[in-house]
């Protein structure tokens, strides 16, 4: 009997480790809970200063996925993770693996930069219905920060997804939800910052293109509510037309 339980208690080992291997070497949902509650206050020269949105990104969730696109990290910023929406823990996951799925060693794309593309008119029209999201990944409030190793899927086409980083190597993605996307894209930049998972340009070498501030682009996003761009106000989400 003794003999059997060693035995399962070395199998048991061996397949903890294997699922550690898919995420060696990127944050664990502890240290992506910390970046979370310190972007806020980041005062990095290059992309710290105020976040802007509802929130000033207090109000956070983020994921990260290994270059499989397997979860590997997920945390909420606040110690109650039922103070930051519900829904936009599916929609960091979907954020992290967009930021991964498509991004190479070369280019790294920001979910913010594939807004134009993918609305209707444009070259990638309808790409959100090739990797849709599995509902079956979607974690209660309490367990979402045990990380499963699975992949959650779905695209998300507005700021808050970026790829990660190391050595000049895309090795997965990162994705931050639960303020505007203008805000999530700039607590995103902050945490792969302090990750230091940053693109071989640097932590703005995809960063979010407002055409208000930088001309006509095909990468553009629209402003938000309040929004800021590395510590500087950017402006307002014009209002909705009266028909």
């Amino acid at each position: 009997m003794k003999r059997f339980l060693i035995c399962l208690s070395i199998a048991g080992a061996a397949l903890g480790q294997g699922t550690d291997d898919k995420c060696v070497n990127l944050p664990t949902s502890a240290q992506l809970r910390t970046f979370l509650q310190q972007a806020p206050g980041l005062a990095d020269g290059v992309v710290g200063g105020t976040v802007g949105g509802l929130f000033n990104g207090a109000r956070m969730w983020g994921a990260i996925v290994n270059r499989a696109g397997e979860v590997c990290a997920v945390a909420a910023s606040t110690s109650d993770p039922t103070q930051v929406w519900p829904g936009s823990q599916a929609i960091a996951k979907a954020k992290a693996y967009t930021g991964n799925a498509f991004s190479v060693d070369s280019l790294p794309l920001s979910t913010a930069r594939l807004y134009t593309f993918t609305q209707p008119g444009h070259s990638l029209w309808s790409l959100g219905q090739s990797n849709l999201f599995n509902p079956a990944e979607l974690q209660t409030q309490a367990d979402a920060q045990k990380s499963n190793g699975k992949i959650a899927g779905g695209l998300i086409f507005f700021g808050g997804g970026l790829p990660i980083y190391r050595s000049g190597r895309v090795v997965g993605g990162l994705g931050i939800s639960g303020d505007t996307s203008c805000a999530d894209h700039e607590v995103a930049k902050r945490v792969r910052q302090m990750a230091e998972l940053n693109p071989p340009g640097g932590p703005t070498a995809d960063d979010i293109v407002y055409t208000y501030l930088d001309g006509v682009s095909v990468f553009a996003h629209p402003r938000c509510i309040n929004t800021w761009r590395n510590g500087s106000r950017v402006g307002d989400e014009i209002p909705a037309k009266d028909y």
